[in-house]
């Protein structure tokens, strides 16, 4: 038996990922497709590349269009999808792209977002421990944000085996897709070519938080983060480049092996041959996140540089892998590991 799907936001690069990524999914069928103000426009003028979703309309992003639908995935600006996701019913699959349910701490949200809090959902990163186990059967999900995504795959296995304190650097250069679709003058092409731009910059990025919430809940400890995004002249990618003090007598010998064993069975997760750095070419449309960990003896600290494509396993790659779970499936189901190249 197949699901049927309805996408939110489909004019938008989180929804067009959605998409391009379902229409090789064997076991969902896309539905409703919708936007806001592009509703009745053809979807094929905001998403050329999705040609086999060429006779699509956009209907309105509203309950009519979403109901009668297994699955929603809710591909919209933050704080727009609380209201939605209250009026669909309980055995609706509701997977949030947004930052609405990715919080515990409603302080936090309203000190980055300013706006109520709207609750707290399952957490679509299953590459943290027990959080299988959460989404397994979840009608609820809430997808990290691609940043959190790559940081805290980075980071995570050198806290959770204790071999480093818990005192973050993580430097992130990163495509101009994650900003999303509507124009912005910072964005546009002459001010982006040929430039290197830091912004959220001395711990105001949303990401702030929900960095520090995932990496806390797996050292137990209080995680102190120093987070800085830059903005490259790429359409899509994240390198990330993340640094912690080793505890005293830790080789780089035991932190490789703490990855290797964190990682070995995991699908799309990998740790590169020693020797081999990351780069974002390498994850480009794929479902993957590829990482490499060292130890810098005279400054005494791990580095791990960590890439992934943010509008795939940073968003609706892993938007699709966290509804595989929640709806029994294999977890790999229609997810790619291939990247695309040159």
């Amino acid at each position: 038996m197949g699901y049927n799907a309805a996408i939110a936001g489909a004019s938008g690069y989180a929804g067009g990922e959605v998409l391009r990524l379902l229409l090789d999914h064997p076991e969902i069928e896309i539905g409703a497709v919708t936007a806001a103000k592009n509703a009745g426009t053809p979807l094929i003028a905001h998403q050329p590349h999705l040609l086999p979703l060429a006779d699509r309309i956009l209907a309105p992003t509203d309950i009519d269009s979403l109901r009668g639908h297994d699955i929603v995935f809710l591909a919209l600006p933050h704080g727009q999808s609380a209201d939605i996701a209250q009026r669909l019913g309980d055995d609706v699959l509701v997977i949030d792209c947004g930052a609405d349910f990715r919080l515990e701490d409603p302080g936090a949200w309203e000190r980055f977002y300013g706006t109520p809090h709207a609750g707290t959902w399952p957490y679509g990163l299953p590459e943290l421990p027990g959080q299988r186990e959460r989404l397994t059967g979840a009608k609820r999900v809430a997808v990290p944000g691609c940043h959190v995504t790559v940081a805290t795959l980075a980071l995570f296995p050198g806290l959770a085996e204790q071999l480093v304190e818990p005192d973050l650097t993580v430097v992130a250069v990163t495509g101009t897709s994650g900003a999303g679709k509507a124009p912005k003058p910072n964005l546009i092409g002459s001010e982006v070519m040929g430039a290197l731009t830091p912004y959220g910059v001395g711990g105001v990025h949303r990401h702030n938080p929900e960095i520090v919430q995932n990496l806390t809940a797996v050292t137990g400890e209080p995680v102190k983060l120093s987070f800085t995004p830059v903005l490259a002249p790429l359409p899509r990618g994240i390198l990330a480049t993340c640094t912690a003090p080793v505890k005293p007598g830790v080789t780089a010998e035991q932190v490789r092996a703490a990855y290797e064993t964190t990682y070995a069975d995991e699908p799309f997760v990998h740790l590169l041959p020693e020797g081999t750095w990351p780069s974002t070419a390498m994850t480009l449309a794929a479902n993957t996140t590829l990482v490499q960990v060292t130890v810098d003896p005279d400054a005494g600290r791990m580095v791990v540089v960590a890439a992934l494509d943010n509008l795939t396993k940073g968003t609706a790659g892993g938007a699709i892998q966290s509804a595989n779970l929640a709806l029994g499936l294999p977890e790999p189901t229609g997810l790619p590991l291939a990247a695309v190249a040159p």
